[in-house]
């Protein structure tokens, strides 16, 4: 399989942990207790993602724009 890249979207959570999303590939998501556990944790999930997607003979998604994050305080 080729390398692809995708966005991902971090956030600091509650537990002083980190939640990790990807915006292209739907239901993609980890968890970490450090940014670099998060990052290597999301990395085992997209990798896991695209193998069952290629198992399963389905397309693998393409990365889609996503803005750049900005908070809003209401």
């Amino acid at each position: 399989m080729n390398q692809l890249r995708y966005t991902v979207l971090i956030e600091k959570n509650e537990d002083d942990g980190y939640t990790v999303t990807v915006p292209s590939l739907p239901g993609c998501i980890s968890e970490g207790y450090t940014w670099d556990d998060a990052i290597a944790n999301i990395t085992e999930a997209i990798e896991g993602y695209l193998e069952v997607l290629d198992e399963l003979h389905k397309p693998i998604p393409v990365e889609i724009t996503v803005q750049t994050h900005k908070e809003i305080t209401a």
